[in-house]
């Protein structure tokens, strides 16, 4: 979960004082990612890389791009933790989503839960005096659908690791069709470019690996309880590393979803 966070400190930190431009950020992170799961598979399975490149999927690899993209545009006018927090509610919002249209019927308790937390929510991007830039909160709203949708495809995948590097991988030309594109607006400080590479190889690529290996010991249940504290070590981060206070909106909406997706998810893991 502290890598997890760090992926947003670090993109905070790299685009806030433009360390480094939006779309050689990303892809930095994709292709440092890439090369950091595609030499594990590598190494460690004594595999070819055209073996990882099977290993992924466009679709997959489309939104992993399009969480990827989003994520380093919205972190230029929204801070770490609410950043993160937009990031996660979005996220949740989707897989639950799905979950009702596969015909999921959540019980009182589950609803109540949900019904809190996106109220939260709503209030949270509302205008108002310490609402985060409309704009920015839209694109990290679509950040979270794109990673909701990334997970729920990564779910039937038999081998999670092959296909996050292989989705890595395939990534790649997409974000740099985007570096293509702002051509004209490319910035990189070494500051910025360590960022990106961290992101993407340790925070990312690597984090990844780790989760995925973690994930089916604790359960999806368990796994997704822990993900809460995700946008609290975030805002923690983006106070130590980028001097951004905890606004009272930004505590009490925390403590409004964190706490419905909570109580949602442990009411759904008593009815089953």
């Amino acid at each position: 979960m502290v890598a997890f966070a760090l992926n947003s400190v670090f993109a905070r930190l790299a685009l806030l004082d433009g360390a480094i431009d939006e779309a050689s950020y990303t892809s930095v992170r994709i292709i440092a990612g890439a090369v950091a799961l595609a030499l594990l598979i590598i190494v460690s399975r004594k595999q070819t890389l055209r073996t990882v490149i099977k290993g992924g999927n466009w679709i997959s690899a489309a939104a992993l791009f399009a969480y990827a993209v989003t994520l380093s545009f919205a972190y230029v006018g929204v801070e770490t933790g609410l950043g993160a927090l937009i990031l996660f509610a979005c996220v949740q919002a989707t897989m639950i989503g799905w979950a009702l249209y596969k015909g999921d019927r959540p019980i009182a308790p589950e609803w109540f839960g949900l019904i809190v937390a996106f109220g939260a929510f709503a209030w949270l991007v509302s205008p108002g005096l310490e609402a985060p830039d409309p704009f920015s909160a839209f694109l990290m709203g679509l950040s979270g659908v794109a990673w909701g949708i990334y997970s729920l495809r990564g779910r039937s995948t038999s081998d999670p690791l092959l296909a996050t590097a292989g989705n890595f991988v395939l990534a790649v030309p997409m974000s740099l069709a985007v570096s293509l594109l702002f051509f004209s607006q490319i910035n990189m400080t070494a500051f910025g470019l360590a960022l990106a590479v961290a992101s993407g190889a340790l925070t990312s690529g690597l984090g990844y690996a780790l989760w995925y290996r973690v994930l089916p010991q604790i359960g999806a249940t368990q796994g997704a309880i822990v993900q809460l504290t995700v946008p609290v070590i975030a805002g923690f981060g983006g106070l130590l590393f980028a001097a951004e206070p905890f606004t009272a909106r930004f505590i009490i909406a925390s403590i409004l979803i964190l706490g419905g997706v909570g109580i949602a998810i442990i009411a759904k893991t008593k009815r089953i």
